[in-house]
């Protein structure tokens, strides 16, 4: 992971307090292609009544509909939290290529916890357990605080 991974990440850090602030659980996702440009992004939006409106969701729609099969292979997703196993599956059926995340399921589950929230309706599973060949980056220490306040913000 590199600066512009970061730069990236804090986009998508950016997107989840949108998501927050708008009503919806705080994620935010940036697909960017291989020339580095930002291609699409986006933030959950379950609060319209659609638990499946996760924005990693919404990018894999997205390149199916206006990237060909080189350029989603060549692109990178990136999302403040890891995918969920709907989302990986979405990004493998897709053919997009790298994940980067700032902050793990693993670590999502372990605040849910901690913040007394019940666990979400699926396994909390790692990419790479629905999606074998995934190139993932993730989670990114620098930014697990800012993301997890913001999970706590939701949480009351």
């Amino acid at each position: 992971m590199d600066e512009t991974d970061l730069k990236h990440l804090r986009r998508c850090v950016e997107l989840a307090a949108q998501a927050l602030a708008a009503g919806d659980d705080p994620f935010g996702s940036v697909l960017v292609g291989a020339d580095g440009s930002v291609l699409f992004e986006d933030h959950n939006h379950e609060s319209s009544g659609d638990p499946t409106r996760h924005q990693e969701f919404e990018i894999a729609r997205w390149a199916a509909q206006h990237l060909d099969p080189a350029e989603r292979a060549a692109a990178t997703v990136y999302t403040s939290g890891e995918h969920c196993p709907m989302c990986a599956a979405a990004h493998g059926w897709a053919g997009l290529g790298r994940i980067v995340y700032a902050t793990s399921s693993a670590q999502l589950t372990e605040w849910r916890r901690e913040l007394g929230r019940p666990p979400g309706p699926v396994l909390p599973l790692a990419v790479r357990d629905v999606v074998p060949g995934a190139v993932v980056d993730g989670p990114a220490p620098e930014l697990a605080e800012e993301v997890r306040r913001l999970h706590a913000a939701n949480a009351q």
